[in-house]
């Protein structure tokens, strides 16, 4: 049995990916291409006993060194022993699709070209010469409407009859360039001097990349050309030649051939029949992408995908989340049971780590529609119209119309997600653009920071204040307000500081708008790419989520309370037990309390019990729980006889000192951990910020997940202990109030703009090391939001101390600050190279 290989190529929004999952099926995965961030989508069928493996390319309209995407999918069809290449074509859009035929006709490649969205073409009143373009071309020509399965079959024997004739196109490039054929001429006759360079790469290929100052193809030719030196000086003297003589570039001029090339061929075979009507594509586009209404239905659109995603993504977690919930039970079942003041290590291991992964799972309902609104919006065609609406105002700072979509991921309203957001940059093609998107958009107001937001304003900004025109106002929406616009005053003027810093020599790339057709999405294609972003998510993060947990969990829990400290609490719940079963000493229901063990099982029964009813279970049940242990069900339950009262009475303030005792264990034992310890060796330097030990050691935890900030200090502000249930069924809010009568509402703002610029938790940090293949991208996304994180912080809490503002005060003047330097930097143009 043999094996072939093939590739796909073509312009975005072709058709490509439909026709790989037509050829593949299921039979595909997902990978990366070495050394670079892009997808490597590979997949394979089996036809005629020949199995045959399918590599579909990046999308990209043209072949130059502007991008990734574009490097990788010419390294693919140069590199690569491929038995055939399809390049799928949009039979609607003949003439920009032939810009990259001819391209790839120039690498003398066995080529098909596959006419795709025929039906397209049909209904708009295109009709083409096949058999006169194929002709033209050189190559053989396929037709199809892989949507409706038409022209499949022909298709995979075109593919079979490229693999067995190996028939390589070609195109005679001194005739497409004829001002530059004698500069080609003789680049030619060096290059074929260069023994290494023979049967490796096309010839003439070299040379018109040479002319067109391809550096790539300038820097294979060094590594295996023994006279390259020579070869790039007089391709470098042509080119001045040229330029001198012609007025433009040769790199110019290649392109320019190349577009009216591809305009007289798309004239000569492609027919369109004239029609009163202009095409729905094109009359749709008259209002969204209109200058003035394109915006206010995007505003339609965005909120629409919120809606979606969050709200309604967010009430389908209420049907996930017992799934979840029933996972942690059976945990809690299966392993050791916790002592009356000691909890198993294995117990509390465990359970850790699954309330983590669940954090992370919970969100899969709402991820699952945001990637299935994605794919709706880059299969209708609607996704090009957004990057077109906004690409004037993103330009300015260094972003591009495709920051859009991460952007709104993220999290330009309240609430978002930074590491699909940054796993969605991938469609960025300028490099520069695509960096700047991606460091900035940690700083916008992810999910993930809303608990602790809400926390600190319902705590802390819960006052009516008169503001001129508005009346009186409460200050929990202007602070929210603040908090969501604040994010993008600060991404905005860092993306335009980025782009002229630190990223101004990276590569970047023109903006090419082309608006495709729009389509209808199919059910099957959207819930497909949806599962399949999900299943890479879960994939890349649990990972890292899960190892996290297990540091957490061993920083926050040793080196563990001393010798002595153990001591005392093990002779505290000595004397209460004892207590306890000297109270219970000579009554009926008690004859079966003779030691601990029998005080702990009691315990449990009864939370066992108090399960049970939680869950609504039948009287039925009840029953049959009781008959378990009928004298412990006597005590718990019954509320007339006067010794089982007296016996329960016992029972709940031994209960209430247990649930004291393991809640200071697990204070004693946090203050002691090395995580403890730490965020008090910080205090010197972050009271300046307006950060205790206790918002340290919340700060360091966010690093793992922005989630941890509320749940640590839930777990640091630790219930007090009562006569009753009531002091222990306080509110984190309630608790923060008492135990923190320092903490001001300056306090709570400087902590809140910290969280804003913050570091970004170890999920986004490693979409970001996938996504930038770099480590030093990394740790630049890590420490550059840190340190201004922090200049913010100590900016409000000591800057405001010292004029002696409120917090809310504070954020006024704090407000004007980003806001201004916003203004300024987008008035500065700067020109982009390419």
């Amino acid at each position: 049995m043999s094996k072939k290989t093939i590739a796909l190529a073509g312009q975005p929004n072709c058709g490509k990916s439909t026709v790989f999952n037509s050829l593949t099926g299921a039979k595909q995965f997902v990978a990366n291409y070495p050394g670079v961030t892009v997808d490597k989508m590979m997949g394979w069928y089996k036809r005629n006993g020949e199995d045959v493996e399918v590599i579909d390319l990046p999308g990209t309209y043209s072949l130059t060194s502007y991008s990734p995407e574009e490097r990788v999918t010419r390294d693919v069809l140069l590199c690569e022993p491929l038995s055939a290449v399809v390049n799928v074509i949009d039979a609607a859009n003949l003439k920009r699709s032939l810009y990259l035929t001819l391209q790839l006709l120039e690498m003398e490649i066995p080529l098909i070209l596959d006419l795709n969205m025929m039906d397209v073409a049909e209904k708009l009143g295109v009709s083409i010469d096949v058999p006169g373009l194929s002709r033209e071309l050189g190559a053989p020509v396929v037709t199809t409407a892989i949507t409706q399965g038409r022209g499949r079959e022909d298709l995979l024997q075109a593919i079979a009859d490229m693999s067995q004739s190996g028939v390589r196109a070609s195109l005679a490039v001194c005739e497409l360039y004829p001002d530059l054929k004698d500069a080609l001429d003789e680049l030619e006759v060096l290059l074929n001097r260069e023994e290494n360079l023979k049967g490796a790469f096309p010839i003439s290929w070299l040379a018109v990349k040479l002319m067109e100052g391809d550096p790539a193809v300038a820097a294979l030719l060094r590594g295996k050309g023994k006279e390259s030196a020579s070869v790039l000086a007089r391709a470098e003297e042509w080119r001045a030649r040229f330029e001198r003589e012609k007025g433009v570039g040769a790199d110019i001029y290649v392109s320019g051939q190349r577009s009216r090339r591809a305009a007289a061929i798309a004239k000569r075979f492609a027919v369109k029949k004239e029609s009163a009507k202009a095409p729905l594509s094109e009359r749709i586009d008259r209002a969204v992408c209109n200058k003035f209404f394109g915006p206010v239905f995007l505003l339609f659109v965005i909120y629409g995908f919120y809606y979606l995603s969050f709200i309604q993504g967010y009430n389908l977690t209420h049907y996930t989340w017992p799934i979840l919930a029933g996972i942690r039970s059976f945990a809690e079942r299966i392993l050791p049971q916790p002592g009356l003041i000691d909890m198993p290590i294995v117990r509390e291991f465990v359970l850790w780590i699954v309330d983590n992964l669940n954090a992370l799972f919970n969100y899969i309902p709402i991820f699952f529609i945001l990637f299935a609104l994605i794919a709706v919006l880059e299969d209708s065609g609607y996704m090009p119209r957004i990057a077109f609406v906004l690409d004037r105002i993103l330009s300015r700072f260094g972003l591009h119309g495709q920051s859009t979509l991460p952007m709104i991921l993220g999290g330009v309203v309240l609430g978002g997600c930074a590491v699909p957001a940054v796993m969605a940059t991938k469609g960025i093609p300028d490099e520069k653009s695509k960096l700047a998107t991606i460091l900035t958009l940690p700083m916008l107001n992810c999910q993930a920071k809303l608990p602790l937001y809400f926390l600190l304003i319902g705590i802390y900004f819960n006052e009516t204040v008169r503001l001129p025109l508005l009346g009186n106002v409460n200050q929990q929406s202007i602070v929210i307000v603040f908090i969501q616009t604040i994010s993008l005053l600060f991404v905005l003027p860092i993306a335009k500081i980025l782009s002229m810093t630190v990223l101004k020599h990276k590569e970047t790339a023109p903006f090419i708008m082309e608006m495709p057709p729009y389509h209808i999405p199919t059910l099957r294609g959207v819930l497909g790419r949806a599962a399949e972003r999900i299943w890479l998510y879960i994939r890349k993060i649990t990972t890292v989520v899960a190892a996290v947990a297990v540091i957490l969990f061993v920083l926050l829990r040793f080196p563990g309370l001393s010798p002595e400290r153990e001591a005392h609490y093990e002779a505290e719940k000595d004397r209460a037990v004892q207590s306890f079963l000297d109270k219970a000493k000579g009554k009926k229901l008690g004859t079966g309390l003779k030691s601990e063990k029998d005080v702990l099982d009691l315990i449990l029964y009864q939370q066992g019990y108090r399960e049970l009813l939680k869950s609504g279970a039948s009287a039925e049940k009840k029953k049959a729980y009781g008959l378990e242990n009928p004298d412990f069900f006597e005590i718990i339950q019954n509320r007339k006889d006067p010794e089982a009262k007296a016996l329960e009475k016992e029972l709940k303030k031994l209960i209430v000192f247990r649930t004291n005792a393991l809640t200071a264990i697990r204070k004693e034992r946090i203050d002691n951990s090395l995580l403890g310890k730490t965020g008090r060796a910080l205090e010197p330097l972050s009271r300046y910020a307006g950060f205790n030990w206790r918002v340290n050691v919340a700060v360091l935890s966010t690093l793992a997940a922005k989630e941890n900030s509320v749940s640590t200090l839930g777990a640091l502000y630790i219930r007090e202990t009562g006569d009753g249930e009531s002091k222990n069924a306080d509110t984190l809010e309630q608790r923060m109030k008492r135990q923190e009568e320092d903490l001001t509402p300056l306090h709570a703002m400087a902590l809140m703009l910290f969280m804003v610029l913050c570091p970004p938790c170890l999920p986004t940090i490693m979409a970001i090391r996938v996504q930038t293949g770099s480590t030093k991208w990394m740790l630049f996304a890590f420490f550059v939001p840190l340190v201004l994180g922090l200049l913010a912080a100590v900016l409000v809490f000591s800057g405001g101390s010292a004029l002696g503002l409120t917090g809310f005060e504070a954020m006024w003047i704090f407000y004007l600050i980003p806001l201004a330097l916003t203004i300024l930097l987008g008035l500065i143009k700067t020109k982009k190279t390419y």
